[in-house]
């Protein structure tokens, strides 16, 4: 057998044979600049989450005294402080905060896939003008919606209460926008239209076809709100003139001023503050391994 000869091409005029060994190095180095640029940004939001959970170890004397991520010896002191504080205010805040949060975010992922269904699923007149007031409503900055919504619960005898926290936080345009993407990329009306010939009423449609599918986006709603709440501080300062219906954001910050006078409260302020995140970090473990499950399991239960 005659073999034949494979002719070898000659490198370009003006080329160096090592050209094409120096591309994956360079591809390398610029696929780095976004790594470097997360790692940036990632030690920019933990450097201060670092330094509460530093300073929270340590005694007064050693906050104002030691260098700053050296960890000190109070940590076990100043939990002890803080839950003597006021006969323990502190975990009424904290009690309240759960309840605005908790009951808030549910009530508004409820309203959310209803609104959110609705939207998606029904043709009427006026549907698309809706949306957009919705959209409107995810635009406005909530400082500006504050005074009035001060001003319809002063009228209805509600500032001051559980209440006019509550229920400013019941309708989320965001979770309502949220729902009806989610609705409508995960019910298919060939679904609702055969839930409907086998004879199955609207609300039965609703309850058990549409929002199995529909659980995994109501648990980012649920959580997106949940957070949202228990950071608010804004809408309590206004509604809110008794310290016992505090959530722990403005209960931190009245112990906040009060150290202006006191620096020994600000080692129960720091404390607060780390003990006030840990409730965040729980709930979205837990909520994101069900969020997880939820979209591996498949949406549609028998």
């Amino acid at each position: 057998m005659s073999s034949l000869a494979v002719p070898q091409a000659e490198p370009r005029a003006g080329s160096t044979p090592g050209a094409a060994r120096e591309r994956p190095p360079l591809r390398r180095r610029i696929a780095l600049v976004p790594t470097v640029t997360l790692l940036l940004g990632a030690l920019y939001c933990l450097l201060p989450v670092a330094w509460v959970v530093i300073a929270a170890t340590k005694s007064g004397r050693e906050l104002f005294s030691t260098f700053t991520f050296l960890p000190g010896t109070g940590f076990a002191g100043n939990l002890r402080d803080l839950n003597a504080y006021r006969d323990g205010v502190y975990w009424q805040w904290m009690g309240n905060s759960a309840l605005y949060a908790g009951l808030g975010a549910l009530l508004s992922a409820c309203v959310s896939a209803v609104s959110g269904y609705a939207l998606a699923i029904y043709r009427f007149r006026g549907r698309e003008t809706l949306f957009n007031v919705l959209l409107a409503g995810v635009l406005m900055p909530p400082v500006i919606l504050a005074v009035p919504q001060y001003l319809l619960l002063a009228k209805a005898d509600l500032t001051d209460s559980y209440l006019s926290v509550l229920l400013p936080q019941i309708l989320s345009p965001y979770g309502v926008y949220l729902a009806r993407i989610y609705a409508a990329a995960a019910v298919p009306a060939d679904v609702v239209e055969a839930g409907r010939m086998d004879g199955a009423s609207e609300w039965r449609i609703f309850t058990r076809i549409a929002l199995p599918m529909m659980i995994p986006g109501m648990v980012t709603v649920f959580l997106f709100q949940f957070v949202a709440i228990w950071n608010n501080f804004l809408l309590p300062y206004i509604m809110l003139s008794d310290d016992e219906k505090f959530p722990i954001t403005l209960g931190l910050f009245t112990l906040l001023e009060q150290g202006a006078n006191t620096p020994a409260l600000y080692t129960l302020v720091i404390t607060g503050a780390l003990l006030a995140v840990l409730p965040l970090v729980v709930l979205f473990l837990v909520v994101q391994r069900f969020w997880s499950l939820d979209l591996l399991s498949g949406a549609v239960k028998s």
